[in-house]
């Protein structure tokens, strides 16, 4: 399997405090990667030290199978967390200087940038100033400066902070096509839904350290099921040890505590004469998984 992505013992400190410790990972070509941790854990500075803006102290990182971060960076798009356009300049020419940067042409930084422009929504915007664009329309402009040379390698942190939900929409749809092109995407964000829509495999940090990472369907299958979704015209008053989540149209999530069975839920409803419409053993979330390895790790710590 070749690798966009290789991560060997990774370390990086500063000053007395190790912010990244002997992390390995890998990500592979072609594939939707979600890298995830709370505040502080570590994932900004992995990004940085993988594209070679930070300096490692420990283990080694290749791009596109095998490659350096000075190598690759041609071939690598990249958005920050953090907005770094120049606020007093036109977002067709910062495109422009941008895509130059990444070896285009003048006239197909320009072209590539405009078309966009088009794609996200804000070709009519092209000529204004960044200082007079909303902070929605800032993330856009610089997800297109990180797509606008093609990269095989498309590194995105948090990419979805500060958008609405068409923007967020039409981002996953771009983003989508730049995977069925042959990109590998890795992106960072603190909202779980998406990764588990988008990402098949995943990387979880937490306190400088990795504590999980694989196939995202494989670890929710290794849990075993957690809760019972049931829909039904009315439900039971009681059932000990279970907690109830009420939803739309009937639905209610039961969370299932220690000694507590799917079956004893299910006779409960027998038992009630009532008949229900479904009823499914569900796998935890992600964000259950994320609560419950974090907190462990803490706890370990």
């Amino acid at each position: 399997m070749a690798y966009a992505l290789e991560i060997k013992n990774l370390t990086k400190r500063f000053g007395n405090k190790t912010v990244v410790d002997d992390i390995s990972f890998t990500v592979d070509e072609g594939e939707v990667f979600g890298f995830l941790g709370p505040n502080g854990s570590g994932k900004t500075t992995t990004i940085r030290t993988a594209l070679g803006i930070l300096r490692q102290d420990a283990g080694e990182v290749r791009l596109l199978d095998g490659l350096t971060a000075s190598e690759a960076m041609p071939r690598v798009g990249y958005l920050p967390e953090e907005r770094g356009l120049l606020r007093k300049e036109k977002v067709s020419n910062i495109l422009r200087y941008l895509g130059r940067l990444r070896g285009l042409s003048k006239a197909d930084a320009l072209d590539r940038g405009l078309e966009l422009l088009h794609r996200v929504g804000l070709y009519e915007h092209r000529d204004k100033k960044v200082e007079g664009l909303s902070r929605g329309m800032t993330q856009l402009v610089q997800f297109v400066a990180a797509l606008i040379h093609r990269p095989d390698l498309i590194i995105l942190d948090e990419p979805f902070a500060g958008l609405d939900p068409l923007n967020v929409q039409l981002m996953k749809e771009i983003l989508a096509g730049e995977q069925t092109r042959g990109a590998t995407v890795i992106f960072s964000t603190h909202v779980l839904s998406d990764v588990e829509e988008m990402s098949e495999r995943v990387a979880l940090i937490a306190d400088s350290r990795l504590i999980l990472f694989g196939d995202l369907a494989e670890i929710r299958r290794s849990r075993g099921a957690n809760a019972v979704v049931v829909e039904a015209p009315s439900h039971p008053g009681d059932l000990p040890g279970a907690q109830r989540y009420a939803g739309r149209g009937g639905r209610v999530e039961y969370r299932l505590d220690d000694g507590l069975t799917p079956e004893t839920i299910l006779k409960a409803y027998s038992s009630s004469g009532i008949v229900l419409s479904r009823f499914e053993q569900v796998l935890p979330s992600l964000n259950d998984i994320f609560i419950e390895e974090v907190s462990n790790a803490r706890q370990h710590n």
